[in-house]
């Protein structure tokens, strides 16, 4: 079974576009950048003992907000910062859901020998995806729903987590989670940081919305035209995460199907139509 979803050498540029594409607060950013470098260094100093740093970030918040996404741009700044790096993501389903038994044993691999040999020859930083699949809060499980082996899997990525901190200092765990209530809260403590990316405020979205425009703008340039009305559609678009707010301005376009054949006849008014409908179906689904 490959549970490596991908492997990339950094720095990338695809990666660092990652980066650039969402938009929280400059010092979420920095924190982030700094507090990677930092696990990095004080582990290859200091004893777990001395200075206690798991070398694990963890980020949190709704479905749509970009934590993966940021994650891989995370990872390409920090190889920037320490020179060159490797991108390892794990696939976290993959792992949960092997045949009854084998759980255990392939957690316990990836942490105990195929992180550690591919953190060999560089820095390896590994992302972990929707943890929650793979460190299930052992509390909420019922052993009558959930097998033995679940529990034995996030036994296994605890140990795991604790032997890379200890033993293979040039490694660095980014996992990103929807629902940190889901996430074993023995994981939660073993986070250096845990940073919680919520939707785009004001600012924020007024950013993704102009991105939006000057790409679509440069294919049909009246699109690009619409920036003017900027304050009406960041008010129309509160409360909406990054994905969203990008798909709703790109599905302007499909209010006809002669707006969709030719964008360039989209009205800012087809935009407040759209942003409105989409912001109505996201606290739908939050209220359900």
């Amino acid at each position: 079974m490959d549970v490596i979803a991908e492997h990339k050498q950094l720095p990338s540029k695809d990666f660092e576009a990652a980066w650039d594409a969402i938009k929280v607060d400059a010092s979420v950013k920095e924190r982030l950048v700094a507090q990677a470098v930092l696990s990095l260094q004080m582990r290859q100093k200091f004893s777990f003992e001395q200075v206690p740093m798991h070398g694990l970030i963890i980020m949190s918040g709704p479905p749509g907000t970009g934590k993966t996404t940021l994650a891989r741009g995370l990872a390409d700044k920090i190889a920037k910062v320490v020179g060159k790096a490797q991108y390892v993501q794990l696939d976290a389903h993959a792992l949960g859901s092997s045949s009854l038994g084998k759980s255990q044993k392939e957690v316990s691999k990836i942490f105990s020998q195929t992180i550690p040999e591919l953190a060999m020859s560089m820095p390896a930083i590994v992302l972990l995806d929707e943890v929650e699949t793979l460190a299930a809060d052992r509390q909420r499980m019922s052993l009558e729903a959930n097998p033995i082996d679940a529990h034995r899997a996030t036994d296994a990525a605890l140990a795991g987590i604790d032997l890379l901190c200890r033993k293979h200092r040039n490694t660095l765990l980014i996992a990103t989670t929807n629902y940190p209530k889901a996430v074993d809260r023995a994981l939660l403590s073993r986070a250096d940081w845990i940073e919680d990316i919520g939707p785009p405020n004001a600012e924020a979205r007024a950013e993704i919305i102009l991105d939006v425009l000057a790409l679509l703008g440069g294919q049909w340039p009246k699109l690009g035209l619409l920036k003017s009305q900027l304050a009406a559609f960041v008010k129309a678009s509160e409360g909406m995460d990054g994905r969203r707010l990008r798909k709703a301005i790109t599905s302007a376009a499909a209010i006809s199907i002669e707006t969709a054949k030719d964008p360039n006849k989209v009205t800012s008014k087809d935009v407040l139509d759209t942003l409105k409908r989409a912001a109505s179906q996201a606290d739908l689904e939050e209220a359900a």
